[in-house]
């Protein structure tokens, strides 16, 4: 017994230590990324490419690589090509990237897809390992090789059966992106799923510069500081930003920018300080300071939707990977720390400033906050929470967002909430439009009046929306983890059919209804008015026809025949001439002969 007591503590002590370094190391920074850019340049692409805005889209990837990533540029039809050797990004590599992007066409005969992973997952540009190594992939066709049709259904079970399996294998990431709706969709989409990567459809070729800023950033997440209405603030630890606006105008139409900093006059592309490089393409335009001014900078002109501001700073925030998918059984776990270089932030006098929140954004643009920070800071300096579920599936913007005061980050990633037997929705990408849907997105999720102003629902409708107004529905979301998108279900379920029911009934079925009517009553009102015209008429035509003039001059027939008549059977038409007879007659009757005296008989 004393034998398995002193084994029982034995077990104790070795576990509860490695339970405890597991804790504290349960997040750190993400470690170097090897990002590989993989282009299609088939002979289909002049028709969904025509202009090749695919260059500007490789040369944003090649700039806001981060600089201590490892990525090369690789090219494909029948044979592939590597564009940019693979290697550590510096400004000679984006150098190089960016000129060599201008050798992207649209010549190459075939789409030879299994080709082109097969070169780009070479393990031995890694030393070995895929671990960390993310796949860009670009096409707007269906595998297609030389052979035929049989050829190309052949290798492309070949890749399905055999490739994609080993790349999982390695743990290589793909990310796929099809232009336009010409792409083999389910294709690209299994071999995001399958090695845990995103799938981005854009739908025109002016689309590709967000979506490959959207999968580089859920290749390799980058830190961000809040764009807050026309501008943002940095903090004194900022060695460098990089601000991506989007234009939300067509590639070719020019538009005015301009960049102001603290307490400074707006800058242009055409007049530059010493610190700064702007690189202005068609659809965006890309803005890096070194040694910023802190301070609140100023955006002089239109943020597209997806524009961003990201920084490089000795002092960061790191969240934990956030899946591209995920369900009730499967749920995300959440956490978020500091680090100053590359050590953790526990101490409380920092943490106890900082409120850190998770925003959870609808495609629709609704939107549920919780605040992650409570009263007292987490001891070992990580905020933790889980999301089991959402109130619908389909795809959500996840934000995590802390302020201090004078310093503030954030950290923004897509995820799709998944239900059995329910094929989750498409990411489509289409072109950044203006308005930005940044930071301002929650005001006017949270100012309704429409719905607190719309008559009180009927009583079926009441078990489903419990909150009245939106604002307790964002505060509720802040209480229970599993409640992250209860906003948006309510708002959901209880807010639209206010809009589109009166007193229960739907208002198209009223309008119906009320057009209906209205309708009715102008048909009646118009077969009234025509009722009436025909019967003035008929009485018209009928004194025209006749009046007293017109009648015989038969003693057989007296004029007073009618006015003592009292027989039923007398037409309406006598009458009609009796009582103009009256009014014709009656200013100067005419006096009825004189009987002739009868001969006196003779005597």
């Amino acid at each position: 017994m004393m034998q398995l007591k002193r084994i029982l503590l034995l077990v104790i002590f070795i576990v509860l230590p490695v339970h405890a370094n597991a804790q504290e190391a349960s997040l750190t920074l993400p470690e170097q990324a090897d990002v590989r850019i993989v282009v299609d340049m088939s002979g289909s692409m002049k028709e969904t490419d025509p202009e090749n805005l695919r260059r500007p889209a490789v040369r944003l990837l090649a700039r806001m690589l981060p600089a201590d990533a490892e990525a090369g540029v690789w090219t494909f039809g029948q044979n592939v090509n590597m564009l940019v050797p693979h290697g550590a990004v510096d400004d000679g590599w984006r150098d190089l990237a960016v000129e060599r992007s201008g050798q992207v066409n649209s010549v190459a005969l075939y789409t030879n897809l299994g080709l082109a992973l097969e070169k780009a997952s070479d393990d031995w540009l890694s030393r070995g390992t895929l671990e960390n190594t993310h796949i860009i992939l670009l096409s707007d066709g269906k595998v297609d090789v030389p052979g035929g049709e049989a050829a190309s259904q052949a290798e492309e079970q070949r890749i399905l059966g055999t490739l994609l399996p080993a790349l999982t294998a390695k743990g290589a990431t793909i990310h796929t992106v099809g232009l336009s709706e010409m792409a083999d969709i389910t294709f690209l989409r299994r071999l995001a799923r399958e090695t845990g990567g995103s799938f981005r459809l854009a739908q025109t070729a002016e689309a590709l510069n967000l979506a490959f800023a959207d999968a580089l950033n859920t290749a390799v997440p980058q830190e961000q500081i809040p764009i807050e209405g026309d501008g943002f603030s940095v903090d004194e630890g900022v060695k460098e930003f990089t601000a991506l606006i989007f234009s939300g105008r067509p590639s070719g139409e020019s538009r005015e920018l301009a960049l102001a900093e603290p307490d400074g006059e707006p800058f242009t592309v055409d007049e530059l300080p010493d610190n700064v490089r702007w690189a202005a393409e068609p659809g965006y335009d890309l803005i890096t300071v070194t040694e910023p001014a802190a301070g609140r900078w100023r955006i002089v002109g239109e943020l597209g939707q997806g524009s961003r501001v990201t920084v490089v700073s000795d002092l960061r925030m790191a969240v934990s990977p956030i899946a591209p998918e995920f369900s009730e059984e499967s749920p995300f776990n959440l956490e978020v720390a500091f680090f100053e270089e590359s050590e953790p932030l526990v101490n409380p006098d920092f943490l106890g400033v900082m409120q850190v929140s998770l925003s959870i954004t609808a495609n629709d643009g609704r939107k549920g906050t919780k605040v992650l920070s409570g009263e007292q800071p987490p001891e070992d300096g990580v905020y933790r929470d889980a999301v089991t579920r959402l109130p619908a599936p389909g795809r959500y913007q996840i934000d995590v967002v802390a302020d201090g005061g004078t310093f503030a980050r954030k950290f923004s990633a897509m995820t799709t909430f998944t239900v059995p037997g329910v094929e989750p929705a498409l990411e489509v990408v289409s072109e950044p439009m203006v308005p930005d849907l940044s930071e301002q997105i929650e005001l006017p999720v949270e100012d309704q009046p429409e719905p607190e102003a719309a008559p009180d629902p009927v009583p079926e409708q009441e078990p489903e929306s419990a909150p009245t107004t939106p604002e307790p529905e964002v505060e509720e979301a802040r209480v229970e983890p599993e409640q992250n998108a209860a906003p948006v279900s309510e708002t959901d379920e209880s807010q639209e059919p206010e809009k589109r029911t009166i007193w229960g009934v739907p208002v198209w079925l009223l309008g119906a209804v009320a057009a209906v009517l209205v309708a009715l009553v102008g048909f009646g009102l118009f077969a009234y008015r025509q009722k009436k015209a025909r019967l003035e008429a008929e009485r018209a035509a009928a004194a025209e026809r006749e009046t007293l003039d017109d009648l015989t001059d038969d003693e057989d027939v007296p004029v007073v025949a009618a006015e003592v008549a009292d027989d039923d059977d007398i037409p309406i038409a006598d009458d009609a001439v009796v009582d103009n007879a009256e009014n014709d007659t009656a200013p100067e009757p005419e006096p009825e002969p004189e009987p002739e005296p009868e001969p006196e008989p003779e005597p």
